[in-house]
């Protein structure tokens, strides 16, 4: 196999909601996405709230993913999240990516990151069980909650 990594830059936002889209598609979430390349530009490049790494065969991008750093109360220490994972269809099993996630791994790592996080969804079992074959532990005594919009919004307003 071969390939190569590289980070996205500020001309790269087009690419990035490329991938965005697919994976919501795969995920049946399309109607979600509400971001735009004016967004992520700003999100990502102005005020540097993510980033995203590429997996490139022959110059094209065939993978991202897309992550930032969190922080670990108990540990101490900043931990690198997941955010997204896509590899297009037609470049799967071809161990992008798992080396995409090698690959992050070894920047958490490096940057001194205690652990790297991400969600899976319940349905996603090939992806599940391709994430504990690599040795991943599900967190199942954990639910996730959220606040979004318009409820995000009236709760801080209070």
């Amino acid at each position: 196999m071969d390939y190569q990594f590289r980070m996205a830059e500020r001309k790269d936002v087009g690419i990035i909601l490329s991938f965005i889209r697919a994976l919501a598609e795969y995920e049946g979430m399309s109607d979600q996405v509400v971001a735009t390349e004016e967004l992520l530009e700003e999100q990502m490049f102005d005020r540097e709230k993510a980033k995203a790494l590429f997996v490139m065969e022959d110059g094209k991008e065939v993978g991202f993913a897309l992550y930032f750093c969190n922080f670990s109360t108990f540990r101490g220490r900043a931990g690198l999240y997941l955010e997204d994972l896509y590899v297009y269809p037609e470049y799967r099993g071809k161990g992008y990516g798992k080396a995409l996630l090698s690959k992050l791994a070894q920047m958490a790592a490096d940057s001194g990151c205690e652990r790297m996080e991400w969600w899976c969804l319940d349905w996603n079992r090939p992806s599940i069980e391709f994430y504990k074959s690599l040795g991943a532990i599900p967190m199942d005594e954990w639910t996730v909650y959220r606040l979004t919009g318009d409820e995000l919004r009236k709760f801080g307003s209070n």
